[in-house]
């Protein structure tokens, strides 16, 4: 039986990405979109490809060329009441609890999902998913991405800050049997990890 291989792509950017604020569910920017159908070429094809639910994750689907069927455990974190705001403003506006945000995994002063929650959510889809021969694509968000890469590496929640997902970047598992290995980590602009250069 063939191993699973796994890719996940961060959706195109869009104005809330651009200006550094939590994500409503903006569309993604026409340059954006230029971006994905650029990159479209350079995917080979899935055996099966999944999208997050989000308008701009669909969108970038589509650009990429992809039949997506959307999947709600993709879904972006829950940003509960800070959805639709700047960072920077929520930092002036309620510094302590952006503060403790940002050192408690476990806390989620904004009443939506905390990043142990998050990561928790996303390794039981990467459980199954690593029982599924072949390559899938997923759509998502950024803040995904980065839980997938937690739940990857057997990392502590904290290791969730220090990881940076730009749009369009694409990180590859492969594995089994509830078990990943990151194989590749790869920026929209098709610059190679030191990981995925072998360096």
């Amino acid at each position: 039986m063939r191993a699973a291989r796994l890719t996940l792509i961060c959706h195109a950017a869009t104005s809330a990405t651009r200006s550094a604020a939590f994500p409503l569910d903006e569309p993604i920017e026409r340059i954006g979109a230029a971006k994905a159908r650029a990159l479209a070429g350079a995917l080979r094809r899935p055996d099966r490809a999944w999208t997050s639910p989000a308008a701009r994750a669909a969108q970038t689907a589509q650009a990429l060329g992809l039949a997506a069927t959307p999947d709600a455990a993709l879904r972006d974190c829950d940003y509960g009441h800070w959805a639709g705001c700047r960072l920077d403003a929520l930092e002036a506006a309620e510094p302590e609890a952006v503060a403790r945000w940002l050192s408690d995994p476990a806390a989620a002063p904004h009443g939506g999902e905390s990043i142990v929650d998050l990561v928790r959510r996303i390794g039981a889809w990467l459980d199954v998913r690593s029982r599924e021969p072949g390559h899938t694509i997923a759509v998502t968000h950024a803040a995904i991405i980065r839980a997938a890469l937690v739940h990857a590496l057997q990392a502590g929640p904290r290791s969730f800050w220090r990881i940076d997902i730009a749009p369009l970047a694409r990180v590859t598992l492969s594995g089994g049997a509830g078990l990943w290995r990151v194989q590749g980590i790869e920026a929209a602009g098709g610059r190679r990890s030191a990981t995925e250069r072998g360096g």
